[in-house]
């Protein structure tokens, strides 16, 4: 039994791993989105637009990915947790679990990452719909 708890430990902790990431890319994103957004309004330079719309889908497409990754991790875990202690063979392997919402288009297009993509770039799209 206590092999099955720390192969569940260690599954747990790529999926805090995993969420960790995600945090940071969407803080980066923030970050980037705001500190260009500053520089485009007090320039009026529309070179920040472009930049903003190539960094958006890159940090979009790089947190559906570690999203993917998490949620096959997560049925790792569940799976894990159902084995019985003496069949347990600390396997991390979790690409057996890409498969419907775990895929990474899946995570790329649910509601929360259409919305945190739509809302990291709103800033910059209203800065060019309404010039100063």
């Amino acid at each position: 039994m206590e092999g099955k708890l720390k192969h569940l430990e260690f599954v747990q902790a790529t999926i805090s791993r995993f969420n960790s990431n995600s945090f940071l890319i969407k803080s980066w994103a923030i970050t980037l989105v705001s500190a260009l957004f500053a520089l485009a309004a007090k320039d009026a330079n529309q070179l920040y637009v472009f930049i903003v719309y190539i960094s958006v889908p890159c940090f979009w497409f790089l947190d559906a990915y570690y999203l993917s990754l998490e949620r096959q991790y997560r049925c790792l875990y569940t799976t894990v947790s159902q084995t019985a202690p003496e069949n347990v063979d600390f396997s991390m392997n979790a690409s057996g679990f890409c498969t419907g919402r775990n895929t990474w288009p899946s995570c790329l297009i649910t509601p929360t990452m259409l919305l945190y993509a739509l809302l990291a770039s709103l800033p910059i799209l209203l800065l060019v719909i309404f010039k100063p």
